[in-house]
């Protein structure tokens, strides 16, 4: 079987969205740590589901999720460094893995719409 290197990344990014929100929850943050936890973890569960599509509307459709839902820990991420919750360095970490995967979603949906890359 092929190798997925978006579910790969997604799997790896939903594992350290949960380290980082037991981090937070560890510093009594709950507004945030809520918000990324879910929208963090949403991103992989959202392509997981994807692979189990019905039909190409449904693939897409759940890609664009995963996209948006990427898109909106990006900026949860944003919120925790300017509020001094996580240092500069894991925001980099984090926000480099979570626009890695916004690359490969924005891709996967065009390829999947049929337009050119």
């Amino acid at each position: 079987m092929k190798e997925n290197k978006l579910v790969e990344f997604s799997l790896e990014f939903s594992a350290k969205v949960i380290e980082l929100v037991k981090e937070l929850k560890e510093k009594r943050e709950s507004i945030i740590s809520n918000q990324i936890g879910r929208s963090g973890t949403s991103i992989g569960a959202n392509i997981h589901e994807a692979q189990y599509a019905h039909g190409k509307n449904d693939f897409i459709a759940k890609l664009e999720i995963a996209l948006k839902e990427s898109n909106e820990t990006s900026y949860w991420l944003q919120i925790l460094l300017k509020t001094d919750y996580i240092s500069e360095t894991r925001f980099k970490e984090l926000d480099s893995l979570c626009a890695n995967i916004r690359v490969m979603l924005i891709k996967s949906c065009r390829t999947a719409k049929g337009e050119k890359l």
